[in-house]
């Protein structure tokens, strides 16, 4: 079974990261990814292509995703 890989959005603290990699979890946030500024629909489509989980706070993304 594979890990889940999980993609996080600005609005999910730094803090949520550094724990979740000092557990072993495969943690990516969109500044790592160089994705500050993209928008909602650039960061979904990133998520998927990259096969990650993608974490927010942001209730746009629940429109976008139906």
């Amino acid at each position: 079974m594979a890990a889940i890989r999980y993609y996080l959005d600005e609005h999910v603290a730094e803090a949520v990261a550094t724990g979740l990699r000092s557990r072993g979890i495969d943690v990516l946030t969109l500044s790592e990814a160089g994705m500050l500024g993209a928008s909602d629909k650039e960061h979904f489509t990133y998520a998927y292509e990259e096969g990650r989980v993608l974490v927010t706070f942001d209730d746009d993304f629940l429109r976008l995703a139906a």
